[in-house]
């Protein structure tokens, strides 16, 4: 709590009142609190969600995981069993497909029964396309970005390739990369879309190797040519 209520300081400029003032403004400070609240929220359900997924892809039924959440099997399904967007080959250009094949492949190589957005990523630099034209327009090197991410690549113990289902994050960003393409007028979804979604979420493996090596896609200019 201690370090939360530091943050919130921290965050908020006008917690002290200039002059010297010996009152903070508290409103302020209850402002900046509940974003952060928020914040938490959020970056909470995504993580009991993400675990849920996980639990049914291993097998776990309905029922036992409402126990562990201590709620009824009814409760558990309405708030996770929203069915999710499916996208199909035909919503993605040919170069978007291709990196598709990669990523389901990384997946089964590790024996992994999710699809990560390390595997994404992994699949958008495997070959080049309109993301890592994109990389190297913002002054990132696409082969330092994929052995990065693919040093990070886990192996599991899945046998069932045909269960692989997308995480939570990986689902949002291509979310994010489908908006995107629609505001660029377009009906199908680029490997540079997909990679700012990855970029813009802010959380995940893929988030955290774009940011370290220096992507920021708030800095970026008009999208390179080529799909």
């Amino acid at each position: 709590m201690d370090d939360l209520i530091a943050e919130v300081d921290r965050k908020c400029d006008t917690a002290h009142r200039p002059g010297g003032q010996e009152q903070p403004d508290r409103l302020a400070l209850l402002t900046v609190a509940a974003q952060l609240a928020g914040q938490l929220q959020e970056l909470a359900d995504d993580l009991v969600e993400d675990y849920v997924e996980h639990c049914r892809m291993h097998g776990n039924s309905w029922t036992d995981i409402g126990t562990a959440l201590g709620v009824t099997r009814q409760a558990v399904q309405q708030r996770f069993r929203a069915p999710h967007k499916r996208y199909s080959p035909e919503a993605m250009t040919d170069d978007l497909r291709r990196a598709m094949i990669h990523v389901k492949q990384a997946a089964v190589r590790h024996s992994n029964n999710y699809i990560g957005t390390e595997h994404l990523l992994w699949g958008l630099t495997a070959e080049d396309n309109s993301a890592p034209r994109l990389l190297r327009a913002a002054g990132v090197s696409p082969d330092t970005v994929h052995r990065s991410v693919g040093s990070r690549l886990c192996m599991g113990a899945s046998q069932a390739a045909e269960r692989i289902a997308w995480t939570p994050y990986s689902r949002r960003a291509i979310d994010i990369a489908e908006a995107r393409s629609r505001r660029n007028g377009s009906d199908h979804i680029r490997c540079d879309d997909l990679l700012i979604g990855l970029a813009e979420i802010g959380r995940g493996v893929a988030a955290d190797v774009l940011t370290e090596a220096g992507f920021d896609p708030a800095a970026l200019g008009p999208t390179p040519d080529g799909a």
